[in-house]
């Protein structure tokens, strides 16, 4: 399995503080266990996050770089010589 990336791990650790607080502020539990099913349903979320931040995407070592696509400089007057050429030759 592969390490967490520092971002995961951020989102992660934030989701479950975060969760447990806003949940025992909204359930106002005060007992062992009602704080214990909070903390383990905070734990889960922030588990879950966790997992589902996408991890960057490395490119291989021996990968080559997509060409750039460039149009010619002289592209336009190639067409445009060309037509002055051809009447010079047959006029």
């Amino acid at each position: 399995m592969p390490r967490p990336t520092p971002a995961q791990l951020a989102y992660g650790s934030a989701t479950t503080a975060l969760s447990a607080f806003a949940l025992l502020l909204l359930s106002q539990a005060s007992s062992g266990i009602g704080v214990a099913v909070i903390a383990l349903a905070a734990l889960a979320l922030g588990l879950a996050v966790s997992l589902t931040v996408r991890t960057p995407r490395h490119r291989t070592a021996g990968a080559a770089p997509l060409p750039e696509r460039r149009t010619p400089a002289h592209a336009g007057q190639a067409t445009a010589g060309a037509g002055a050429g051809d009447r010079s030759l047959h006029g």
